[in-house]
C-alpha cells in the first residue's frame, strides 16, 4: 500500500487539496497527433480529461499519429498506383506529376482524418 499523504492550501475560507496530474513523457507528437489533440479538447472533453488524469495522453496521441502516418503513406502508395503516377511520369512530367501527387495527398489526408483523427 502506499503512503498517499494528502496536503492542502488555504483559499480564502476553504482548504483545497493540492492535487497535481501524473507525469506525461515528453514525446513529439506529430501533425496527426496534434490535431487529435485539439479535437478532443474541443469535441470529447471527457474521454480527453480521462486520458489526461490518467497519465494515458501522450501514449495514446503517439499512437493515433503513427496509425495516422501508415495509413495515409499506404494511401498515397495505393491511390499513385492506382491512377498511374509513377516515376516514369515524375521524369517526362514533373508539373503533371506534382499536380496528381498533390491531390492524392490531400485526398489521403482528408480519408486520414475523417477515419482517425475527427471521428
Amino acid at each position: 500500500m502506499t503512503n498517499t499523504k494528502i496536503t492542502y492550501t488555504q483559499q480564502g475560507d476553504y482548504l483545497l487539496p493540492d492535487l497535481k496530474l501524473p507525469e506525461q513523457p515528453k514525446v513529439e507528437i506529430g501533425i496527426f497527433g496534434k490535431r487529435r489533440l485539439r479535437y478532443l479538447e474541443r469535441n470529447r472533453n471527457i474521454l480527453y480529461t480521462n486520458l489526461l488524469t490518467k497519465g494515458k495522453l501522450t501514449a495514446y496521441l503517439t499512437d493515433i499519429d503513427e496509425q495516422a502516418e501508415n495509413m495515409f503513406d499506404r494511401l498515397v502508395r495505393q491511390l499513385a498506383e492506382r491512377e498511374g503516377v509513377t516515376e516514369q511520369l515524375k521524369a517526362e512530367n514533373q508539373m503533371l506529376w506534382v499536380k496528381k501527387m498533390n491531390s492524392i495527398r490531400n485526398r489521403a489526408e482528408e480519408i486520414v482524418n475523417h477515419e482517425l483523427i475527427y471521428n
